[in-house]
C-alpha cells in the first residue's frame, strides 16, 4: 500500500469532475416506495458516515427532475429519511433520485400495482431484493414486516460484479434453489439518455442463470467513473441495481458476502465465481477504501522501531470495520521516548478518562503513565500534568512495572495491569495497581496492589518470554451493567449481587490474559484483597487490550496482529454468561502490526453519528522503514455511536 503524508479529506468522488457529489452519496438506496398514500418515498444509507442530500432531486418516468422536501437534509448512518413524491408516482412507473450535481445516485421502476401498498428491499435494507409489501409500510424504520416469507425466483437474482476497468463487465449471481430464465432482461447505466440493452443481445449472450449460478456479460453501453448499472427484468420491474463514484469499479466491486452484502472494491475480480472478498470494505455502492493521513517526520536520536511478531489469521466470521474509513496518524515520531525506554516503543494499554472525555490516557510496558490532550489532531502529553508522563512503581516504590493496560474504576481512579517487574523480566508479576491521577509528583505509586502471580503458575517457567505473556488489558465493568443484563455469578451460580461483596466498589475488573486469550474477573476489595470470579473464553488466541463500551453496551476483547488484527464485542446471553457476540477488524488501511492498544471516545462525543476509536502500536513499526507511519504509536479512526 502507498502511504501519503498529505492531508487528505473528502472522498475520491469528491474529488472527481463531479465535485458537487457529497461524501458517501453512493451509499444512498432507495428503500421502499409507494405509489399510493401520497406517493410516499424511503431512501437508506448503508455507509458508515452520514450523507448530506440537501438539493437533491428526484423524477418519474419522465426523467425530468424535481425539488423534493425530505424529513431531514442529512441521513445518518445506517438511517432513513423519507418524502413526499412532488411529481406523484402511477401505477407503472420509475423512481430516479438525483445528487445536487445531477449524478443519478439510485433508481427504482416497476409494473402496474407492485407498487401497492408499497414496495421495499427485503432480505436487507437497502441491499436486498426489491419485492411488494404485504403489509403495512415501514417507512422510516427498517423493512421486515411488510416482506412476504418467501421471495420470489427472480427476485433472488443479484448484481453481485461489476468492473468499469475497459470490459465493463456486470456478473449476475442467482441465490435461489431453481434456474431463472433472463434472456429478456435488460440492464441500463446512470445516463438517463441511454436506452436499455437486453442481456440476451450483449456478448456473450445470457438466457438463463442456474441455481447457485453465474453468468456475465460485457455492457454494451459502457460503464465509467461516478456511474451506476441497474437490472430490469421482462415486466418493467427493477431486479438490483449498484451505485459507484469515480475508481470504485476497478478493478471491481463485488458482494461481501457473495450474492447478499453490499458492495466493496476488490483486491482482484473474480467474475463468474465465487466474490473473494479480499479487498476493502467501502461500506457499499464504490465508495473509497480509505486513507492513511498524517504522519511523516525523522526518527530521534536512540528512537529505533520494532518489527512486529506473532502474525495468525483472522477468526471466520469476522465483520469488516464499521466506522470510518479513513485513519490518522495521532502522535508525533517518537514521541513515548523516556530513561527506561529511550527507543520510544512500547506504549500498550489506552483509556479515554469518562469524567473528561477531551482526556485519553496511555500507558507504556516501561513503568509510565501518560495523560494525552488533543493538539491539532494529534494527541499529545497534557503539560499542565507532565509533558514527559510519569514513572510508575509498585506498592512502597519499588521495581519498574512492565504496564500493559489501563481502566477507570468507579471511583475515577487508573487501576494499571503489569506483567512483570521488568528488573526481574525472567518471573512474572501479574498485578493490578490502582493510581490516583490527581497526585502530585514526577513518580506515582499505587494507593492499592492487588497480586494474582500465583493464580498462573504456567508463566513462572524462568523464560521472559512466558512471563511476557500475562495480563495485557483490563477493563472495569460496572455492577449496574451486570444486574441489569442479569449475569449469573459464578460463585453462586445465581444473579449476581453486589451486595454479597461490600468491599469490592461499584464494579469488577476483567483482565486479559496474552497467554491463552481468556478474561479473568476479579473484585478489588478496598483492603488490599480480592475476590476470583472465574475465567472467560474470548474465542480469541490472545486479547491485548480490554474496554467497557457503554454506548454499544458491550465489553470489549481486542488482539492485535496474532489474531487479524480484531476486536470481539461480548454480551450477556440469556443465560447470563459473557459470551461473545460480533468481531470487527480494524480499518483496511491500518497496518498490520503489535497494535496492543484500543480505546473508543463516549458518546458525549459524537458527531454526525460517529466518535473517536484510537489504537497504539507497541513496536511504533507502522508499514516500515520509509513510510509515513514508521515511529508513530498512536492511530485516530471513527466508530458509530
Amino acid at each position: 500500500m502507498t502511504l501519503s503524508g498529505l492531508l487528505i479529506t473528502g472522498t475520491l468522488a469528491a474529488q472527481s469532475a463531479a465535485a458537487a457529489d457529497p461524501v458517501g452519496y453512493p451509499n444512498v438506496r432507495i428503500n421502499e416506495v409507494t405509489s399510493s398514500n401520497n406517493d410516499t418515498v424511503e431512501l437508506y444509507n448503508t455507509g458508515s458516515t452520514a450523507v448530506s442530500i440537501s438539493g437533491w432531486k428526484m423524477s418519474d418516468d419522465s426523467f425530468s427532475p424535481q425539488t423534493f422536501s425530505p424529513s431531514s437534509s442529512t441521513i445518518p448512518a445506517g438511517g432513513f429519511v423519507t418524502f413526499n413524491s412532488p411529481k406523484g408516482l402511477g401505477d407503472s412507473d420509475k423512481l430516479v433520485i438525483y445528487a445536487s450535481s445531477g449524478t443519478v445516485v439510485d433508481r427504482v421502476e416497476w409494473a402496474t400495482d407492485k407498487a401497492k401498498p408499497a414496495m421495499a428491499r427485503c432480505g436487507g435494507d437497502g441491499t436486498g431484493a426489491w419485492v411488494p409489501t404485504t403489509a403495512a409500510t415501514t417507512f422510516g424504520a427498517p423493512n421486515a414486516s411488510g416482506c412476504p416469507s418467501s421471495i420470489p425466483a427472480a427476485s433472488r437474482v443479484r448484481i453481485n460484479e461489476v468492473t468499469s476497468n475497459g470490459s465493463d463487465t456486470v456478473e449476475l449471481y442467482n441465490g435461489g434453489t431453481s434456474a431463472v430464465s433472463v434472456g429478456s432482461w435488460e440492464y441500463v447505466d446512470n445516463d438517463t439518455s441511454h436506452s436499455a440493452a437486453s442481456i440476451s443481445s450483449s456478448s456473450p449472450s445470457a438466457t438463463s442463470i442456474p441455481a447457485g449460478g453465474y453468468v456475465t456479460f460485457n455492457s454494451t453501453i459502457g460503464l465509467g467513473d461516478n456511474d451506476s448499472a441497474f437490472l430490469v427484468d421482462n415486466n418493467g420491474n427493477t431486479i438490483d441495481s449498484v451505485t459507484w463514484a469515480t475508481d470504485g469499479a476497478k478493478p471491481s466491486d463485488e458482494r461481501c458476502a457473495n450474492g447478499t452484502g453490499r458492495f466493496q472494491t476488490a483486491t482482484t475480480a473474480t467474475l463468474g465465481s465465487t466474490n473473494s472478498c479480499s479487498g476493502s470494505a467501502d461500506g457499499g455502492g464504490g465508495e473509497e477504501t480509505g486513507h492513511l493521513l498524517g504522519g511523516g517526520g525523522s526518527l530521534t536520536s536512540g528512537c529505533t522501531p520494532e518489527a512486529a511478531s506473532g502474525t495468525g489469521s483472522t477468526p471466520t466470521g469476522t465483520l469488516a470495520w464499521p466506522g470510518g474509513l479513513d485513519v490518522t496518524i495521532a502522535d508525533n515520531v517518537c514521541a513515548f521516548t523516556t530513561s527506561t525506554g529511550p527507543e520510544g516503543r512500547d506504549v500498550s494499554g489506552l483509556a479515554f478518562d469518562l469524567a473528561h472525555p477531551s482526556v485519553l490516557w496511555a500507558v507504556k510496558n516501561k513503568n509510565w503513565l501518560y495523560k494525552l490532550a488533543k493538539s491539532n489532531d494529534k494527541w499529545i502529553p497534557d503539560s499542565s500534568w507532565s509533558a514527559t508522563g510519569k514513572q510508575i512503581r509498585f506498592a512502597g516504590g519499588s521495581g519498574e512495572p512492565d504496564a500493559e493496560g489501563l481502566t477507570f474504576g468507579g471511583n475515577g481512579h487508573i487501576y494499571v495491569t503489569s506483567e512483570r517487574d521488568n528488573t526481574k523480566n525472567t518471573a512474572p508479576k501479574d498485578t493490578i495497581m490502582e493510581f490516583d491521577p490527581a497526585a502530585t509528583g514526577s513518580t506515582l505509586t499505587p494507593l492499592h496492589q492487588w497480586d494474582m502471580t500465583s493464580q498462573f503458575p504456567e508463566l513462572n517457567t524462568g523464560d521472559k518470554d512466558d512471563a511476557n505473556l500475562g495480563f495485557e488489558g483490563v477493563g472495569y465493568v460496572p455492577d449496574s451493567w451486570l444486574t441489569a443484563n442479569g449475569w449469573v455469578d459464578p460463585l453462586t451460580g445465581a444473579a449476581y449481587n453486589p451486595a454479597n461483596y461490600p468491599l469490592h466498589g461499584s464494579g469488577l475488573f476483567f483482565a486479559g490474559l496474552e497467554y491463552d486469550g481468556t478474561l479473568h474477573v476479579y473484585g478489588l476489595n478496598s483492603d488490599g484483597t480480592f475476590t476470583t470470579f472465574g475465567t472467560i473464553a474470548t474465542g480469541k488466541a490472545s486479547v491485548m487490550d480490554v474496554t467497557f463500551d457503554a454506548g454499544t453496551q458491550r465489553l470489549i476483547a481486542t488482539c492485535d496482529n496474532t489474531c487479524g488484527e480484531t476486536h470481539t464485542f461480548m454480551k450477556v446471553n440469556a443465560s447470563g454468561a459473557l459470551v461473545p457476540d460480533v468481531s470487527y477488524k480494524n480499518p483496511a488501511v491500518m497496518p498490520t502490526g503489535n497494535l496492543e492498544g484500543f480505546a473508543i471516545a463516549p458518546t458525549s462525543t459524537c458527531v454526525s453519528g460517529f466518535r473517536e476509536a484510537v489504537w497504539s502500536d507497541d513496536g511504533i513499526f507502522g508499514f516500515g522503514s520509509g513510510s509515513s507511519s514508521y515511529g508513530h504509536a498512536l492511530y485516530s479512526g471513527t466508530f458509530p455511536c
